[in-house]
């Protein structure tokens, strides 16, 4: 692929990502190449390379004959997005305890208490920097493990985190979501992996009995 090409596919998944996490593109809808294309006065093969990104990313669902839509979250979903999310935070919090076994650090703890307050500084209207500024006090948790691998490993789920945010959101608002992260963190310190797992559930289960 050209490096212009590249550019331009890179362009259409940002918008259509936009989009998607902003709500306006609803679960189900359809992603027409030919709409996509003269929308963005782009090749439809730069369409099919901005769609291919979106389907790695688990915003967009692909299949033969019924083409590319916006993904759905289903139970099933959610369930094994919360499910791999507990897989990595719950060992990143693990490690963090291993190294610090008289308590984290101010270094950790200043920085996420930083980013519970820049969640709290979000635009309430703004929902799609809400929903980055939520997914980025888990990957601050996270990071704070000092393990690049497992960082990478959940920060490829940030889209999805997104999404599952948007899905959410009749359940929340900011000064909400600021509380019970600030909690959260506060009693992952004393409960290790046994709070993350409570967090992530917690919030599987109020999409299941909001649908």
């Amino acid at each position: 692929m050209s490096a212009g090409r590249a550019t331009s596919a890179r362009a259409v998944a940002e918008a259509v990502r936009a989009d998607v996490l902003a709500g306006r593109l609803a679960p189900g809808t359809p992603l027409r190449e030919e709409a996509l294309a003269a929308a963005h006065g782009v090749s439809r093969h730069t369409v099919r390379s901005a769609l291919a990104v979106l389907v790695a990313e688990r915003l967009v669902t692909y299949e033969e004959f019924r083409g590319a839509r916006v993904a759905r979250l289903d139970d099933d979903d959610v369930r094994a997005l919360q499910d791999l999310r507990a897989a990595l935070e719950c060992e990143a919090v693990r490690l963090l305890a291993a190294r610090h076994p008289d308590g984290w650090p101010s270094t950790v703890t200043q920085v996420l208490g930083a980013a519970v307050d820049a969640l709290g500084a979000t635009d309430p209207d703004d929902w799609p920097a809400v929903e980055r500024a939520h997914a980025q006090v888990h990957v601050a948790l996270v990071e704070a493990a000092g393990s690049p691998r497992i960082t990478q490993a959940y920060q490829a789920l940030t889209a999805e985190m997104h999404l599952l945010l948007l899905h959410a959101r009749r359940h929340y608002d900011v000064p909400a979501l600021v509380a019970e992260h600030a909690a959260y963190l506060a009693d992952v310190q004393r409960r290790g992996p046994a709070a993350v797992r409570e967090h992530l559930t917690h919030l599987a289960a109020l999409l299941r009995t909001g649908r």
